[in-house]
């Protein structure tokens, strides 16, 4: 997995792993995920990124069939403040490599699954699904979701987010007549790493895009 940098509008560099499948051809159109992380891989050192979930998985993986950022959060800060530099680096993507503008992804897990709410909650219009675990949002902005494909995954045990957090979103999606999907884990705990590992999610993933 490739280390890089993307220069953002307030001249700070915002770090990220980019992952491309060792059989990607040149000029090959390929969808884009970005994975946002939890809250213990925050700071400048990019290979805590690596220890688990979706970048763990990747750095043993070299037919995965889709371009993957992941960006890192500053230390002592949280993946609601860093918005510009999160869509400043997705158009960093869209310009310099081959993303299909239609199949454009975001998953987050804990921390990361609190910032994938809010990032489509703000940009709905730029993801084509959004797959949150053990995460929560603001249900009284879930209306602006309604037409964005949503998969989200929580512990049924989680004693660091609460399940309902979760659920509060979900069912607030299901009054506004979102097409939401919700997968809980009746003897999991906080720890959804190995979620990743399905290929199933890949497969849902690639069955959206972006529409108008």
């Amino acid at each position: 997995m490739t280390q890089r940098n993307v220069l953002v509008n307030d001249g700070q560099n915002l770090n990220y792993l980019l992952y491309f499948p060792e059989t990607m051809v040149t000029n090959q159109i390929l969808p884009l995920i970005i994975f946002l992380h939890s809250i213990d891989e925050r700071g400048n050192d990019l290979e805590l990124l690596k220890i688990h979930s979706l970048p763990h998985i990747l750095d043993n993986k070299s037919d995965f069939p889709f371009i993957v950022v992941s960006p890192q959060c500053p230390a002592q800060s949280f993946w609601n403040n860093e918005t510009d530099k999160i869509i400043a680096l997705i158009d960093e993507m869209m310009s310099n490599y081959s993303v299909d503008p239609t199949r454009v992804y975001l998953t987050g897990i804990s921390m990361g699954g609190y910032g994938a709410w809010d990032l489509a909650t703000k940009y709905p219009e730029r993801f084509a699904a959004i797959m949150p675990l053990c995460g929560g949002g603001t249900p009284e902005k879930a209306s602006v979701l309604a037409k964005l494909p949503v998969w989200a995954f929580h512990g049924a045990k989680d004693e660091i987010v609460p399940l309902q957090e979760t659920l509060n979103m979900v069912e607030a999606l299901k009054q506004c007549g979102g097409n939401v999907k919700l997968t809980v884990f009746p003897d999991a705990g906080h720890d959804l790493t190995d979620t990743y590992n399905d290929p199933m999610l890949y497969e849902w993933l690639l069955q959206h895009t972006i529409v108008g």
